[in-house]
């Protein structure tokens, strides 16, 4: 069995996603609360920025992977309006549950699925706009998912990918205390769960850094890839446009 990483931990690939599955079937039901108190509010910023970037018109067609509790998902409806198409997915059914609950609770009823982005059951060329936003780190291998999500989209279509990523130098050691020592803290407080806070602060380290992202994405078959980094590169937005 081929090895990968779980946070600092070396796993087995397959053990890799059960363990991944754990932990978002742990901390899916406090999922929001923590997103707003561990980011002070800013995901709210960064994913109205991915969607401004995204720029959706009416009519077309996305495809939000790692939709998780749907925030980029009813953004996205919102903008392609009733001519348009949304398709919320995400590989842990507890997070999906709680997304399409949400979304139904704002009048919104959208293709709802569980899907391995690595292997995505979709035609070639199917979207004009795939999303992933805080998902793609927690993925065994990334490469495979760039490419399908690449393969999925039509030509001139856009990829964004809202990711954790390297902050300023400046910032390191400050970023590192509060990740290390405050981030399992809030977790067992609020989520009753330190140790998927941890493996959170872990997985962001373990995550490439913006230029290597970038130059993945390029591997992947994307023409053109921008890097918008979002406070202080605490989150950066890539942005792959298909040829």
């Amino acid at each position: 069995m081929a090895k990968t990483h779980f946070g600092f931990q070396t796993v087995d690939e397959r053990e890799k996603a059960q363990r991944v599955r754990g932990v978002f079937d742990s901390v899916a039901p406090r999922y929001d609360v923590m997103n707003d108190l561990m980011s002070a509010g800013l995901h709210r910023i960064w994913k109205r920025y991915t969607i401004t970037v995204a720029n959706p018109q009416p009519g077309q067609s996305a495809l939000d992977i790692a939709g998780g509790t749907g925030d980029l998902s009813m953004a996205l409806a919102r903008r392609v309006g009733p001519t348009g198409r949304v398709v919320h997915t995400d590989i842990n059914e507890a997070m999906l549950r709680e997304g399409r609950a949400r979304l139904l609770d704002h009048g919104l009823v959208l293709p709802t699925m569980v899907c391995d982005a690595e292997k995505l059951p979709f035609a070639d060329a199917s979207f004009d706009i795939v999303t992933v936003a805080f998902g793609l780190r927690n993925m065994t291998h990334k490469e495979l998912a760039l490419a399908e999500m690449h393969r999925t989209l039509k030509p001139g279509g856009k990829l964004l990918v809202l990711e954790f990523s390297r902050v300023a130098k400046p910032l390191e050691k400050a970023y590192d205390w509060y990740s290390f020592n405050i981030l399992p803290k809030l977790g067992q407080f609020v989520a009753n769960d330190a140790e998927s806070y941890r493996y959170l602060a872990e997985s962001i380290r373990m995550h490439p850094d913006q230029e290597t992202l970038r130059q993945m994405m390029k591997t992947a078959g994307f023409g053109h890839v921008d890097v918008h980094n979002l406070t202080a590169g605490v989150v950066a937005l890539h942005v792959g446009i298909k040829c």
